[in-house]
């Protein structure tokens, strides 16, 4: 997120209105959320956007409903786990629960899970199957809670459906973000290769993988809370 914001005063603004909102001193709001939601390295204009973004969802950042990671464009991205996606969703006035449905294989193991969300404004709810096999990642949660972590995957999409969320992403999707990139390059100006005369061992032309970090390390939802809506 790169949003730049150029009034002093708007940004002195928004951190003591946050920081009136949780009850505390401006200074001591700014070092904790800075100390404990990826921010320390952010400059004022990021820090102020950040609040805002945590400001118009009703996010508490203290609390880790919204929190951040730097970006290799040298931005911040808002990440916002399942608490914070429950509580947007609890504070939107139209919002009228959510329900869950799982989808067993042949062999009776999961498969998928539908999550509907229920609007007071409209006839039908909004809904989302998220597969697992899909969505599975080799991290510790999902090794041990794969039903857990796909019924929150499966949550979140649906709400952020529902409600036109923007601006933010959820730990998953952050951290299919920091995933390594692969470049393959290949030197086309090599004699093809069945123009050569070959003696012994093969030649192949030129190939090059490079793997790219994508960025630094943050915290994860804490997988072992359940979501009662």
């Amino acid at each position: 997120m790169t949003t730049t914001i150029a009034n002093t005063n708007d940004r002195k603004s928004i951190l003591l209105s946050m920081a009136t909102k949780f009850g505390m001193e401006p200074a001591a709001f700014e070092a904790t959320v800075r100390a404990t939601c990826g921010c320390d390295k952010a400059t004022k204009e990021q820090f102020a956007a950040f609040l805002l973004v945590a400001n118009e969802y009703g996010l508490n950042p203290v609390t880790k409903e919204i929190y951040a990671f730097p970006t290799r464009a040298g931005g911040i991205q808002p990440i916002v786990g399942i608490d914070g996606w429950m509580t947007m969703a609890n504070n939107h006035a139209a919002y009228d629960g959510i329900t869950f449905v799982d989808r067993l294989g042949d062999d009776g193991q999961l498969v998928a899970i539908t999550a509907q969300v229920h609007r007071k404004d409209r006839s039908h709810p909004v809904e989302v199957t998220e597969y697992l096999a899909e969505c599975r990642q080799g991290t510790e949660p999902w090794k041990k809670w794969p039903a857990r972590m796909l019924r929150h995957k499966a949550a979140i999409q649906a709400i952020r459906y529902a409600f036109g969320f923007s601006g933010i992403v959820d730990p998953d999707e952050a951290d299919r973000m920091r995933q390594p990139q692969v470049s393959v390059t290949v030197n086309h100006h090599a004699e093809p290769l069945q123009h050569r005369r070959f003696s012994g061992k093969q030649e192949v032309p030129t190939l090059t993988v490079e793997s790219e970090d994508r960025g630094q390390e943050f915290p994860h939802e804490a997988a072992e809370h359940e979501v009662h809506a």
